[in-house]
């Protein structure tokens, strides 16, 4: 771990010096070099996790597909959410749009006397183990995404936002970043304001979004692949996750045609099983949304598009 850390960190002082120092200087935005050189990190993060997409998660994918792709265009598009994503663009226009509020509301806060609870001090000697810190970190981030999703599921004006991810027929591994950009705004201002909360340090942050991430992309993968009766209980499969985004089972209530659904879990299935929207049935459905198919309904096919049909959707026009 020590290894890692020292590697990752001598990699982001060089990318920095050599690319992003020089580059604010030279847009007169040397007050931001602290921020810069955070923005490094998660830059890498990002690449690192795309190449790892490539090299591993891509030849899983062509060794055992659930089904043959014949939609490239659509997958291109997943592409270019991936990367906005994945290599900053959009955290860059979260840091010049929403991160002043944020820094303004939480001054208030701690001036009136709310601090942050950090809670790997709860229990004596925790802190001082990073590993230990870190895990539990990951289960309340966990925790708050389950619910965070079931949210996106189950309130309808937000379905109609988050409804363009599960538009996917072809779901791939670049198919976790397919997001409304407002859906994306929601999710990361709650992630935000628990981080805030219970007082995670940057760098196990940064750990966690990037092992999330990672995990995500591949139970979103074109892989038939379980983890067994055990493994699936322990970890989100790319099966378990497909039934999540298969029509008519993983966002209805069954036999109502209402919003609902299965397996919210990001990371861990025991929020499932623990709340009852568990399903650990052996089956690869196609993917999509039930109208799609009965109704014809357009959820747009191009990035522009399907970020203006989102908006017509949130408010009762598409």
């Amino acid at each position: 771990m020590d290894s890692l850390e020292t590697w990752f960190s001598t990699a982001q002082q060089c990318l920095f010096e050599a690319a992003v120092q020089p580059a604010l200087f030279a847009l007169g935005l040397g007050n931001l070099l602290e921020d810069g050189y955070a923005a490094t990190a998660w830059f890498l993060v990002g690449l690192i996790q795309i190449v790892i997409l490539l090299v591993v998660v891509g030849p899983l994918q062509r060794w055992r597909p659930v089904e043959p792709l014949t939609d490239r265009a659509t997958i291109r598009t997943d592409i270019l959410y991936t990367l906005i994503h994945r290599l900053g663009l959009f955290r860059i226009a979260l840091f010049f749009t929403l991160e002043p509020l944020f820094d303004d509301l939480f001054g208030m806060a701690r001036t009136a006397g709310f601090g942050t609870l950090h809670l790997d001090q709860f229990w004596p000697g925790v802190s001082d183990q990073p590993l230990v810190s870190l895990l539990i970190y990951l289960v309340v981030f966990d925790f708050v995404a389950y619910w965070t999703h079931r949210g996106q599921h189950q309130l309808e004006w937000w379905w109609r936002l988050h409804s363009l991810h599960h538009a996917q027929r072809q779901m791939t591994m670049w198919s976790d970043n397919r997001n409304h950009l407002l859906d994306d705004v929601l999710v990361d201002v709650i992630v935000v304001l628990v981080a805030q909360l219970i007082g995670v340090a940057p760098g196990q942050f940064i750990a966690i979004v990037a092992l999330t991430q990672l995990s995500e992309s591949f139970q979103h993968a074109n892989l038939r692949l379980w983890f067994g009766r055990v493994g699936e209980r322990l970890w989100v499969s790319p099966r378990f996750h497909r039934l999540h985004h298969s029509i008519g089972i993983g966002h209805e209530t069954a036999g109502k045609g209402t919003l609902g659904g299965y397996n919210f879990g990001v990371l861990l299935p025991w929020w499932d099983v623990l709340f009852g929207t568990a399903n650990f049935e052996q089956r690869y459905d196609p993917t999509g949304i039930r109208d799609q198919v009965e109704q014809s309904r357009d959820y747009g096919r191009g990035f522009w598009s399907q970020q203006w049909l989102g908006l017509k959707r949130l408010f009762g026009k598409a």
